[in-house]
């Protein structure tokens, strides 16, 4: 199944169980269920030092053949992030996309064109929502700044090596469909593949909530992404900038942006066991002075990032452990980590297990 969409090294069941529902075509029903642990210093007011938590809960059904298709993902999930406080699975799904997170229809009237609507994956960044997809169990330091979920709709064309997608959208899940996203893939060969990523909303939103960030949610962002696949290596590295222009109907005296580098790496020892790597450096401009808003770690602020994830899988079956180090710098009290919002620094140790059905 080509959806959801996953990086690797994790892989879905490759004989997933199918319903012939005769007029309606045949139906596939996969699925994830995991579990996370935890265990970090430096934690914020409200997050726990050590934990245990529903990862994926998810059941996913879809229909991939003919001129109508869908794909319905249902159940609940966490999503966590490098840099930020751990929200339960019960948090996170009440508070960011619900019950049912992605569910979309799709018109595919012949080999070269597609329509898609509903809740959709993002088209920007380079990694996904849900753990299970990517190579890593967090996602990084870039993915804080992207959006996830959109609801809207989406054309695809596809020509030879080139792919260009257009979306309209709600941008961060705002219900203000504002949001327009453009992006131009390039197959080089079977080993390369490059893209670019240009979104932004054209107007402006004064929602604010758990999903929905004021600041990003008024944002423009832009990608290149770059894969390479080497034997038993998977490389992708890519850039990121964003910018959130003045508007004082928001309060936003003083633009802001984020500048950030990621090299996201997969090593195959064997067909079971791999090791995923991710580095990351991210930047943001203003000051306190000059009223700039905080997109980081408080104005001006800067971070990287590093993150080992060991990954064994058996069929159905996988574990990984995660071991990952955040250090900021340019900071402003208040905006870090630790019970006083002063420390500069968080580690995590994660442990994820579960099976892909």
């Amino acid at each position: 199944m080509s959806t959801p969409a996953m990086t690797g090294p994790l892989t879905a069941n490759p004989n997933p169980m199918s319903v012939d529902t005769g007029v309606f075509g045949t139906w596939y029903v996969t699925g994830a269920v995991t579990g996370l642990a935890l265990s970090q210093d430096n934690r914020i007011p409200g997050d726990r030092s050590n934990q245990t938590d529903l990862g994926n809960g998810q059941v996913f059904i879809q229909k991939t053949s003919g001129q109508l298709q869908f794909f319905v993902q249902a159940g609940g999930y966490s999503l966590p992030a490098l840099g930020a406080g751990y929200l339960s699975a019960n948090e996170t799904t009440s508070g960011f996309y619900g019950m049912v997170p992605q569910a979309f229809v799709k018109y595919v009237p012949n080999d070269h064109f597609s329509l898609m609507a509903g809740k959709m994956p993002t088209l920007i960044g380079a990694e996904y929502s849900f753990t299970f997809e990517n190579m890593n169990i967090e996602r990084g330091l870039l993915w804080n700044q992207e959006n996830a979920v959109n609801r809207g709709v989406m054309a695809t064309y596809v020509q030879g090596p080139i792919t260009a997608s257009l979306s309209v959208n709600d941008g961060f899940y705002s219900h203000r469909y504002n949001w327009v996203v453009g992006s131009l893939a390039y197959t080089i060969d079977k080993n390369n593949s490059l893209s670019f990523i240009a979104g932004g909303n054209t107007s402006q939103t004064t929602r604010s909530s758990l999903a929905v960030p004021l600041l990003q949610n008024n944002s423009q962002i832009f990608n290149v992404i770059y894969t390479h696949l080497a034997g038993p290596w998977t490389i992708t590295p890519y850039l990121q900038y964003t910018r959130v222009p003045t508007n004082t109907d928001l309060g936003i005296v003083h633009a802001a942006s984020t500048t950030g580098v990621a090299l996201l790496a997969n090593y195959a020892f064997n067909a079971s066991f791999s090791l995923a790597s991710r580095a990351e450096y991210i930047s943001s401009t203003g000051s306190v002075a000059n009223g700039a808003p905080s997109l980081l770690y408080g104005p001006g602020s800067k971070a990287w990032s590093l993150t080992f994830t060991p990954t064994y899988q058996n069929k159905l079956l996988f574990v990984r452990a995660e071991i990952s180090y955040v250090k900021a710098s340019s900071t402003t009290p208040g905006f870090v980590f630790g019970q006083n919002f002063d420390s500069t620094s968080q580690s995590r140790v994660m442990l994820e297990t579960g099976i892909l059905f």
